[in-house]
């Protein structure tokens, strides 16, 4: 147990999750301790970071596919590069409407 806000005890898992998100939104400690099987690119571009495209909630996978789409669409991705992350999101979320067939 772990002193969590206004002094109330908190479970050590608890406040791990607080660390790792604040209003819903991944924080940069978060996003470092993340290992690289939680990204759809796992050779991360960025230094300091196991990858890149978080697919630890099935929200962040969502978007995952939605940028890595927006990417290839302005050149900024290959589509190999899509290809990559849709098909870590689908073994690790088949049930995302995009991965059904």
């Amino acid at each position: 147990m772990a002193r969590g806000k206004r002094g109330l005890r908190v479970p050590t898992t608890e406040l791990r999750v607080q660390v790792r998100e604040k209003a819903g939104r991944i924080t940069t400690a978060g996003r470092r301790a993340l290992p690289a099987s939680e990204f759809g690119l796992p050779d991360g571009r960025r230094p300091g970071t196991a990858g890149d495209y978080p697919i630890d909630t099935v929200a962040r996978a969502r978007n995952a596919l939605a940028r890595s789409a927006q990417a290839v669409k302005h050149g900024r991705m290959s589509v190999a590069e899509r290809g990559r992350i849709q098909r870590r999101v689908c073994a690790k979320y088949p049930s995302i409407r995009s991965c059904k067939k």
